[in-house]
């Protein structure tokens, strides 16, 4: 997202405005046209009746050179003139409303919004209606703050759906984690419900509840490792992954989703600032995505692009570049300090500041901010009594439950029995930490539930002992932590990472847990009457496989940052309140994985050099946790149909038949379209309890060829089920789409031969012929 990255660069300038901006309760949005105001109502750009296009280059053509260029970067003064309030790009919504950026205040009568997952977490969900009603939550709780008079701006930037790539990165916790395929179905399922769409998109048209904005585009994986930083740090990328791994998210962020912003990345891709890049920014997004909305840099990566890569010679050059590119507003005050010197020396025409001004209030259009008071138009009753409200605080709870992953159970420890007289330490650095909960980019939240506050809920006879001060402590009170899990009947422990560990402008350097927690778990689990359940609390993977191999730990659950309500979804789970259902959206490596630099941006195996790839798709080495990992309660058993589809021709003629590859733009829509295919399973529950449960069905070669991936995954659903039932599962694949990969020349392209089609433990094979 590119927020941190502002507060780490402008703070300083940015600073007074912070301090002067709405120091006092504002009950009356900001919005121009004002019905009352005799000198503005009659503006062409103020008749809502006129299309958008139309009242905007009325605005535009309003305009002096002085009021263009104020209105190019993040904090647009006001044009007091024209009857237009001043506007705040800049505000996050990742996870739930936030104040990170000046956009927001929680200094009225709202003073906290619903805080949702990490969203590693909630994509561990693999359900696409959960991820939309998270947004459709976030968005009108977002109108909700506009209303109230505590916004300053109803563009959001989020989501963050870079691949997380590599397990260091520190802003993986942000993202859905390291498939294309799930990280675009979060960024369309995500962007429309916050914007105001239906869950399958095509309703919206042109208005918008608020503005999400697909980020960072693209190739953005690395904020600071090992002397690599995300501002000088040039990722080559070969256009095979970009093909079939970077892209695809935005692109379905754009096509699927409509999102209304993007926003470029600090990082050069192959040699060219993200920010200047013509090709992606206007001939990718704009040309070939038919993305409709507006082009944000990150902060201060305009200035970037001089003072730190050296690409532009001059202030007015890197100007000229990203204003060329394509992109419309910079985060920071480069373009309103350097712009109108580009145009006294003639390196760049006016007509390039119009254009993106008007990308810029076509936005705020669409968001209805000229269209007279908010409280009159369309989401204008959105109240602050739908902030935290009992329905949003149920749907965070809902979701922490959803995406909890349980990933050690053999001998059925979990769910722990609930009696009166059970007596129960909870030991552990994050047991009882509330800023833990809710990771980065997150607000103040409605409440806080600590696991401690929730185990006690269930256990009155509850000791709690940190053992360790912090999760990096260098000192433990292991001893005392010791003698008390020698007295009570069961054994929580609750460790990890936090902020401190993993965050934006911060990579790991190593897999492992930080500290002493490590001895902290092995003394306390070799004294304690039972096996002990291990809770572990991170964004990232952590090597845990002496916690995996260890008889005395019986269980081991990942909880992300579970938000303001993952305390209670965590002993929820415990307690067997809830049958747990998530998957792991990343592998887990082990600990060896750290030789590989971060800065190889390679996806795919190289073993002639020793390269092992990256994530499930390519990667072929040991694994702590594979991706897509999560056990339950219950035992889930899939069935195939008696009859299925094993062969699928592309050829136009059954008598010809080769082995080569074919592209898939030679097929064309209407073939894929007439080719798709139908796959059908049978799914049971044949354990004792209800439970939440996500098929993955994954696509992968008998003999896979060079760059091929090892599986993809190709299709999930989730689905309710009640102890012993049974349902059907159907999923319709468009062999374009589902059953491609790109070439080397970063063409998707469809390969002959045996495949299979793998759900659980079954596998459906299919012959693809062409």
């Amino acid at each position: 997202m590119g927020l941190l990255h502002s507060f780490s660069l402008i703070t300083l300038a940015f600073l007074p405005l912070l301090l002067l901006v709405h120091t006092t309760e504002s009950t009356q949005p900001p919005f121009s046209c004002d019905s009352s105001n005799p000198s503005t109502k009659s503006f062409p750009f103020c008749k809502t009746s006129l299309p958008i296009k139309k009242r905007v280059q009325d605005l535009v053509s309003r305009l002096t050179l002085d009021e263009k260029i104020s209105q190019l970067v993040s904090t647009a003064p006001p044009i007091a003139r024209l009857g237009i309030p001043g506007y705040q790009w800049w505000s996050e919504a990742l996870h739930g409303v936030a104040n990170v950026g000046p956009g927001i205040h929680f200094n009225g009568i709202i003073k906290s919004a619903t805080s949702f997952p990490q969203v590693i977490l909630t994509a561990a969900s693999f359900d696409t209606h959960l991820w939309y009603r998270i947004g459709q939550v976030i968005g009108a709780e977002a109108r909700a703050v506009y209303n109230a008079g505590q916004a300053e701006g109803m563009t959001f930037w989020a989501p963050n759906i870079n691949i997380f790539r590599d397990p260091r990165w520190g802003r993986g916790q942000e993202t859905p984690g390291e498939d294309p395929l799930v990280t675009g179905k979060y960024a369309a399922a995500y962007v429309r419900g916050v914007q105001g769409d239906s869950f399958e998109g095509g309703k919206l048209k042109e208005r918008l509840q608020a503005s999400a904005c697909c980020k960072h585009f693209t190739a953005y994986d690395l904020d600071d490792w090992k002397g690599a930083n995300r501002f000088i740090f040039d990722a080559r990328v070969t256009v095979q992954d970009m093909a079939d791994t970077y892209q695809p998210p935005f692109q379905s962020c754009v096509e699927q989703g409509g999102a209304s912003g993007i926003m470029c990345a600090y990082n050069q891709v192959n040699g060219v600032p993200s920010c200047a890049d013509f090709n992606l920014l206007s001939t990718t997004a704009r040309g070939q995505w038919g993305f409709n909305g507006y082009i944000t840099s990150d902060c201060d990566a305009v200035a970037i692009i001089r003072d730190n890569q050296r690409y532009a010679k001059s202030p007015e050059d890197a100007v000229v570049d990203v204003l060329k590119a394509g992109m419309d507003v910079n985060c920071g005050s480069y373009l309103q300090n350097h712009t109108k010197n580009a145009v006294e020396q003639k390196k760049l025409p006016v007509s390039e500041i119009d254009r993106a001004l008007r990308n810029l209030f076509s936005v705020r259009m669409r968001l209805g901010l000229f269209d007279g008071s908010p409280v009159q138009q369309r989401f204008g009753n959105i109240g602050p009594d739908q902030v935290c409200s009992k329905e949003h605080q149920d749907l965070a709870l809902e979701a922490a439950r959803s995406g909890i992953v349980l990933l050690k159970n053999p001998d059925g420890l979990l769910p722990l029995p609930k009696g009166r007289t059970l007596s129960l330490a909870v030991i552990g650095p994050n047991a009882n930490s509330p800023q833990t909960l809710l990771g980065n980019y997150a607000g103040p939240p409605c409440i806080f539930v600590t696991p401690l506050q929730a185990l006690q809920s269930y256990v009155k006879n509850t000791v709690f002992h940190q053992g360790c001060d912090t999760v990096d402590c260098s000192s433990a009170a292991i001893d005392e932590a010791v003698k008390i899990a020698k007295g009570v009947d069961y054994v929580v422990l609750v460790v990890g990472l936090d902020q401190t560990q993993e965050r934006e402008a911060h990579d790991r350097v190593h897999l492992e847990l930080p500290g002493k927690q490590q001895e902290l778990i092995n003394r306390v689990a070799s004294v304690a009457k039972k096996p002990v359940v291990l809770v572990l609390l991170s964004g990232g993977p952590v090597d845990i496989s002496s916690a995996k191999n260890d008889k005395n730990i019986g269980s081991i659950l990942w909880a992300g940052y579970p938000g303001q309500a993952g305390g209670t979804a965590i002993a929820e789970v415990i307690f067997g309140d809830h049958n747990p259902g998530g998957r792991l959206p990343v592998t887990w490596y082990p600990q060896d994985y750290v030789k590989v630099p971060m800065t190889d941006m390679r996806m795919r195996a190289e073993p002639s050099s020793g390269y092992p790839g990256r994530t499930y798709r390519f990667y072929e080495g040991e694994k702590v946790f594979e991706f897509g990992y999560g056990l339950s309660y219950s035992k889930y058993v899939y069935e195939l149909p008696a009859v299925t589809q094993s062969m699928l021709h592309l050829n136009q003629s059954l008598a010809t038949q080769t082995a080569e590859s074919r592209l898939v733009s030679e097929l064309g829509k209407e073939v894929c379209e007439r080719k798709k295919i139908s796959v059908n399973f049978h799914i049971k529950n044949e354990g004792e309890m209800a439970g939440k449960h996500s098929v993955l069905l994954f696509l992968r070669r008998e003999k896979p060829s060079h760059g091929s991936p090892v599986k993809q995954l190709v299709g999930f659903q989730s689905l309710n089920l009640k102890a012993g039932e049974r349902a059907e599962v159907e999923f319709v694949l468009n062999p374009c789409e589902h059953l491609s990969r790109a070439n080397e020349a970063g063409l998707m392209m469809i390969e002959p031969g045996s495949h299979f089609l793998v759900v659980g433990d079954v596998e459906l094979p299919l012959t693809i012929i062409i």
